[in-house]
């Protein structure tokens, strides 16, 4: 994927998405999600008065945060791919995959992170803000938690085969505490 993906235009970044390859995919799409749903929340913010400025602020380091995070997307499911590759008997081969898979959760357990706390400053705004922007702040949230849900699904995906490992209770209590902001904002309305 050539340039910077946040200086190009969004058809193009749509076209290399549904092209047949395996990047950007999931985990990249997530991070434009998450990126985007922060860009609403500082957006939003911005326009709540004084005390929001850290809420814009916050919303604006996550917003970079999430683009960071979706550059290294494009490259960290390549050393699973290459684990793949391996002959079935060879005795590496699962040791490598394994690495792999692990090391491959971590860009989306961030973004699962960088998701639940966009929507909690997107709760804030939403709650406190302009009510002329409170369907901005919901839709950063709405997006946001989709962002949560998804990172947090690769997450178990995977380490599917790492059942005792920490990270898949922290990626269901993400997922919850998404869910339970987007219900008490969104669904209370």
């Amino acid at each position: 994927m050539p340039a910077d993906p946040s200086t190009r235009p969004l058809r193009e970044l749509l076209d290399e998405v549904a092209a047949a390859t395996p990047a950007p995919g999931g985990g990249t799409s997530v991070a434009w999600t998450c990126a985007l749903a922060a860009a609403l929340v500082e957006m939003a913010s911005a326009f709540a008065g004084p005390g929001a400025s850290q809420a814009a602020t916050r919303a604006g380091a996550l917003r970079e945060r999430a683009l960071a995070l979706g550059e290294q997307e494009l490259r960290s499911y390549r050393p699973v791919l290459e684990a793949l590759k391996l002959p079935r008997d060879d005795p590496e081969r699962p040791s490598r995959l394994d690495a792999a898979l692990s090391a491959a959760a971590e860009a989306p357990l961030e973004l699962a992170r960088a998701g639940a706390e966009i929507a909690g400053l997107a709760r804030g705004t939403a709650q406190s803000g302009s009510v002329h922007l409170r369907g901005d702040a919901e839709a950063g949230l709405l997006l946001a938690e989709a962002a949560c849900q998804a990172a947090a699904n690769l997450v178990q995906i995977n380490l599917a085969g790492r059942a005792d490992d920490p990270r898949l209770e922290e990626t269901e209590s993400l997922r919850r505490s998404a869910a339970a902001l987007r219900a008490e904002v969104v669904e209370a309305a």
